[in-house]
């Protein structure tokens, strides 16, 4: 498995809404569908800061999901709200351990 985490700041805080609600009905929906596809979260972190996690079955379907995100903000016209790029971390999970559920949000 692998997993990509990107921080965003900066994020327009008037405008958290609407990308929480454009994150959950159309990224997350398109995410999913990729192959090797594990799962995804946004955490706001603070004012102005958001982190993403995604996981993959493989480097490559990570990557090619980088590539979804950032072909995503700008077709949903998002570059106001996230106006910096988000600072990359990606590579091979090398210990996990879940209890094998998540509460909704």
């Amino acid at each position: 498995m692998h997993a990509t985490v990107r921080r965003y700041d900066g994020v327009d805080e008037a405008r958290r809404d609407e990308l929480t609600t454009k994150v959950n009905e159309a990224l997350i929906p398109r995410l999913s569908k990729m192959p090797g596809f594990g799962g995804y979260y946004l955490v706001e972190a603070d004012r102005g800061v958001m982190t993403s996690i995604s996981f993959f079955d493989s480097q490559e379907h990570a990557d090619e999901s980088t590539r979804l995100a950032a072909s995503w903000i700008r077709d949903e016209k998002l570059e106001g709200a996230l106006p910096n790029p988000p600072k990359i971390t990606f590579g091979k999970v090398i210990a996990q351990k879940t209890n094998g559920g998540v509460a909704a949000v």
